[in-house]
């Protein structure tokens, strides 16, 4: 007498299969979901550059630090943005809940300062949004055309608004800090704003870090929300400029 079992019918093994691929379906989504976030903001964004500092020291053959030393005697009279500077943004994005940092810079940064008495007396830096990129074209082309709206306004500008006092950092070279009071104008929008800055004496010039913080919002612009993908309201422009004095 045969032990074997009879096998499922057709139609159960249909519903049993079709079980399987919906659970199968509804894994993968919550992989995609959940996991696919991490994965585009740890592997395929990867981490954002640092933000922007200034160089106070460099290394020694024996491992030490070394404070380079100044050869700016006489800070008086014009300056311009140099060679190696960069300006930009930096934003969060939000992936199905996951923080993505994004970043974008562009070296078509140009700017005029002048200095009297050990005191900054006025400067401008105008920077080109439309040249600004991050590690995505599609992103770049979304901030481009719909909210930095480059054809129409296609740079922002920082204006100093008050006298800053610099001789602290003319008397020592080293690395000082201090809150500049300006106007951002973005999108042609212009608001009052205050820039914390870095700044040290290289050599025979001047290395300024800088950020602005600023909500999208008091710039008539939108922060950008696909649905899947979103900007949080708040982000920073941040610079870092090479400043030399303009020749005469």
């Amino acid at each position: 007498m045969s032990n074997t079992q009879p096998s499922a019918p057709p139609a159960q093994n249909r519903r049993r299969n079709i079980i399987i691929g919906v659970i199968v379906v509804v894994v993968l989504g919550l992989l995609v979901a959940f996991v696919g976030p991490i994965i585009y903001r740890d592997y395929i964004v990867g981490e954002a550059p640092e933000a922007p500092t200034v160089a106070t020291a460099s290394a020694d053959p024996a491992g030490g630090d070394t404070t380079p030393e100044s050869t700016l005697t006489d800070a008086s009279g014009d300056w311009q943005v140099g060679t190696g500077s960069y300006a930009g943004y930096r934003v969060d994005e939000v992936l199905n809940g996951t923080d993505v940092t994004v970043v974008g810079r562009t070296e078509d940064v140009t700017g005029t300062f002048t200095v009297a008495d050990q005191s900054l007396e006025s400067g401008a830096i105008t920077v080109d949004t439309a040249s600004i990129t991050t590690d995505e074209g599609r992103r770049d082309d979304y901030f481009r055309e719909n909210t930095l709206r480059t054809s129409e306004f296609p740079t922002a500008e920082f204006t100093l608004t008050e006298p800053v006092d610099v001789a602290d950092l003319l008397a020592n070279g080293a690395s000082s800090t201090m809150s500049v009071p300006g106007e951002l104008t973005v999108a042609g929008e212009t608001q009052p704003v205050t820039a914390e800055l870095q700044a040290a004496v290289d050599g025979s010039g001047v290395q300024v870090a800088g950020s602005i913080p600023i909500t999208f919002a008091d710039f008539g612009v939108d922060a950008p929300d696909l649905g899947f993908v979103s900007v949080e309201p708040d982000g920073s422009v941040e610079f870092l400029l090479n400043l030399e004095q303009a020749a005469s």
